[in-house]
Protein backbone atom coordinates (compact mmCIF):
# COMPACT_ATOMS: atom_id res chain seq x y z
CA UNK A 1 0.00 0.00 0.00
CA UNK A 2 1.56 3.46 -0.92
CA UNK A 3 1.55 5.98 2.02
CA UNK A 4 -0.05 9.30 1.93
CA UNK A 5 2.89 10.90 2.25
CA UNK A 6 4.52 9.40 -0.75
CA UNK A 7 1.67 9.94 -3.11
CA UNK A 8 1.63 12.30 -5.71
CA UNK A 9 -1.10 15.13 -6.04
CA UNK A 10 -2.91 15.26 -9.41
CA UNK A 11 -3.47 18.50 -11.23
CA UNK A 12 -7.28 18.87 -12.21
CA UNK A 13 -6.54 22.32 -14.28
CA UNK A 14 -4.55 24.82 -14.01
CA UNK A 15 -4.54 28.49 -14.91
CA UNK A 16 -1.71 31.41 -15.56
CA UNK A 17 -1.74 34.62 -13.47
CA UNK A 18 1.11 36.50 -14.05
CA UNK A 19 4.11 36.37 -16.15
CA UNK A 20 6.71 38.19 -17.19
CA UNK A 21 11.03 37.74 -18.78
CA UNK A 22 12.29 35.69 -15.80
CA UNK A 23 9.06 34.47 -13.82
CA UNK A 24 5.18 33.43 -14.40
CA UNK A 25 2.43 32.47 -11.63
CA UNK A 26 0.09 29.89 -11.87
CA UNK A 27 -3.01 28.73 -10.13
CA UNK A 28 -3.54 25.04 -10.06
CA UNK A 29 -6.90 22.96 -8.76
CA UNK A 30 -4.72 20.19 -7.27
CA UNK A 31 -6.48 16.38 -6.07
CA UNK A 32 -5.22 15.66 -2.29
CA UNK A 33 -4.21 11.39 -1.59
CA UNK A 34 -7.09 12.02 0.25
CA UNK A 35 -9.82 12.59 -1.96
CA UNK A 36 -10.49 16.72 -0.64
CA UNK A 37 -8.74 19.26 -3.87
CA UNK A 38 -6.88 22.57 -2.97
CA UNK A 39 -5.89 25.49 -4.82
CA UNK A 40 -2.27 25.90 -5.57
CA UNK A 41 0.07 28.92 -6.06
CA UNK A 42 3.10 27.81 -8.20
CA UNK A 43 6.40 30.23 -9.02
CA UNK A 44 8.17 29.07 -12.00
CA UNK A 45 11.70 30.30 -12.60
CA UNK A 46 13.10 27.66 -13.96
CA UNK A 47 16.84 26.42 -13.78
CA UNK A 48 19.82 28.65 -12.24
CA UNK A 49 23.22 28.67 -11.78
CA UNK A 50 25.88 29.94 -9.37
CA UNK A 51 29.52 29.57 -9.03
CA UNK A 52 32.09 30.31 -6.22
CA UNK A 53 35.15 31.50 -8.33
CA UNK A 54 38.22 30.96 -6.68
CA UNK A 55 41.34 33.45 -7.80
CA UNK A 56 43.56 30.92 -6.38
CA UNK A 57 43.08 28.63 -3.63
CA UNK A 58 42.33 30.79 -0.69
CA UNK A 59 41.01 33.47 -2.57
CA UNK A 60 37.87 34.41 -4.26
CA UNK A 61 35.51 36.55 -5.63
CA UNK A 62 32.51 37.65 -4.45
CA UNK A 63 29.62 40.55 -6.04
CA UNK A 64 27.57 43.15 -4.07
CA UNK A 65 24.46 44.29 -5.44
CA UNK A 66 21.07 45.49 -4.48
CA UNK A 67 18.24 43.09 -3.85
CA UNK A 68 15.36 44.80 -4.53
CA UNK A 69 12.92 42.02 -2.80
CA UNK A 70 15.56 41.90 0.46
CA UNK A 71 15.74 46.02 0.50
CA UNK A 72 19.50 45.67 1.42
CA UNK A 73 22.87 45.13 -1.13
CA UNK A 74 24.26 41.49 -0.10
CA UNK A 75 27.93 39.62 -1.15
CA UNK A 76 26.84 36.72 -2.81
CA UNK A 77 28.58 34.46 -5.42
CA UNK A 78 27.67 35.27 -9.17
CA UNK A 79 24.58 33.10 -10.23
CA UNK A 80 21.16 33.83 -12.63
CA UNK A 81 19.04 31.60 -14.97
CA UNK A 82 19.39 29.11 -17.77
CA UNK A 83 18.77 31.00 -21.00
CA UNK A 84 16.85 28.56 -23.15
CA UNK A 85 19.41 26.73 -25.25
CA UNK A 86 22.41 27.05 -23.01
CA UNK A 87 23.59 24.51 -21.33
CA UNK A 88 24.54 24.61 -17.24
CA UNK A 89 28.03 25.54 -17.78
CA UNK A 90 27.89 28.04 -20.46
CA UNK A 91 25.11 29.94 -18.44
CA UNK A 92 27.54 29.49 -15.30
CA UNK A 93 30.29 30.70 -17.79
CA UNK A 94 28.41 33.40 -18.84
CA UNK A 95 27.04 34.52 -15.43
CA UNK A 96 30.79 34.81 -14.58
CA UNK A 97 31.31 36.80 -17.39
CA UNK A 98 28.55 39.36 -16.92
CA UNK A 99 29.39 40.03 -13.50
CA UNK A 100 32.81 39.53 -12.48
CA UNK A 101 34.49 40.20 -16.28
CA UNK A 102 36.15 36.89 -15.86
CA UNK A 103 35.55 33.30 -17.45
CA UNK A 104 36.95 30.16 -16.02
CA UNK A 105 39.01 27.38 -16.99
CA UNK A 106 37.58 24.66 -15.12
CA UNK A 107 34.53 24.39 -13.49
CA UNK A 108 33.45 21.70 -11.12
CA UNK A 109 29.65 20.76 -9.93
CA UNK A 110 28.54 20.53 -6.63
CA UNK A 111 24.96 20.33 -6.02
CA UNK A 112 22.45 20.47 -7.84
CA UNK A 113 19.07 21.37 -4.84
CA UNK A 114 15.63 22.77 -4.85
CA UNK A 115 15.56 26.81 -4.02
CA UNK A 116 12.14 26.02 -2.85
CA UNK A 117 10.69 22.85 -2.48
CA UNK A 118 6.76 24.43 -1.83
CA UNK A 119 5.72 26.89 -4.21
CA UNK A 120 8.89 27.72 -6.35
CA UNK A 121 10.17 25.21 -8.94
CA UNK A 122 13.91 26.48 -9.08
CA UNK A 123 16.23 24.33 -9.52
CA UNK A 124 19.98 25.73 -8.90
CA UNK A 125 23.17 23.86 -10.20
CA UNK A 126 26.41 24.91 -8.15
CA UNK A 127 30.00 25.21 -9.28
CA UNK A 128 33.14 26.02 -8.25
CA UNK A 129 35.38 27.94 -11.01
CA UNK A 130 39.16 28.65 -11.09
CA UNK A 131 41.38 29.57 -13.20
CA UNK A 132 40.38 32.30 -13.85
CA UNK A 133 41.18 35.16 -16.92
CA UNK A 134 39.53 38.25 -18.23
CA UNK A 135 36.95 38.15 -20.80
CA UNK A 136 35.01 40.78 -22.36
CA UNK A 137 31.61 41.25 -21.94
CA UNK A 138 28.62 42.85 -21.81
CA UNK A 139 26.96 43.55 -18.58
CA UNK A 140 23.49 42.89 -17.72
CA UNK A 141 21.15 46.26 -18.01
CA UNK A 142 19.49 45.51 -14.65
CA UNK A 143 22.63 44.97 -12.46
CA UNK A 144 24.84 47.16 -10.57
CA UNK A 145 27.23 45.48 -9.19
CA UNK A 146 30.54 45.51 -7.12
CA UNK A 147 33.34 42.82 -7.14
CA UNK A 148 35.58 42.49 -4.38
CA UNK A 149 37.92 39.74 -3.45
CA UNK A 150 37.88 37.82 -0.22
CA UNK A 151 40.24 35.07 1.71
CA UNK A 152 38.20 31.86 1.42
CA UNK A 153 38.32 32.04 5.57
CA UNK A 154 36.38 34.91 5.51
CA UNK A 155 33.68 34.50 3.17
CA UNK A 156 33.36 31.23 5.35
CA UNK A 157 32.91 33.26 8.34
CA UNK A 158 30.37 35.60 6.84
CA UNK A 159 28.18 32.58 6.10
CA UNK A 160 28.70 31.34 9.31
CA UNK A 161 28.02 34.29 11.31
CA UNK A 162 24.68 35.27 8.76
CA UNK A 163 26.11 37.68 7.18
CA UNK A 164 26.23 36.08 3.64
CA UNK A 165 22.47 34.84 3.15
CA UNK A 166 21.91 34.04 -0.17
CA UNK A 167 20.85 30.26 -0.18
CA UNK A 168 22.82 29.37 -3.49
CA UNK A 169 26.42 30.93 -1.78
CA UNK A 170 26.00 29.40 1.34
CA UNK A 171 25.23 25.97 0.20
CA UNK A 172 28.56 26.56 -2.68
CA UNK A 173 30.63 28.23 0.02
CA UNK A 174 30.07 25.26 2.89
CA UNK A 175 30.71 22.39 0.17
CA UNK A 176 33.82 24.09 -0.90
CA UNK A 177 34.94 24.30 2.91
CA UNK A 178 33.82 20.50 3.05
CA UNK A 179 36.16 19.47 0.13
CA UNK A 180 39.38 22.20 1.53
CA UNK A 181 38.70 19.68 4.76
CA UNK A 182 38.57 16.23 3.05
CA UNK A 183 39.91 16.64 -0.70
CA UNK A 184 38.57 12.96 -1.75
CA UNK A 185 34.61 13.22 0.21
Amino acid sequence: MTRKSETAWRTLSSRPVYSNKWISVREDLVALPDGRTTVYGVVSCGHCVGLLPFVDPDTVLLVRQYRYVAGRPTWEMPTGGVHEGETLEQAAQRELAEETGHRARHLVHVSTYHTSKSVVDETAHLFLADGLHRADTTPDETEFIDVRVFPFDTVLRMVLEGEIVDSMTVVAVLLAARRRENPRG
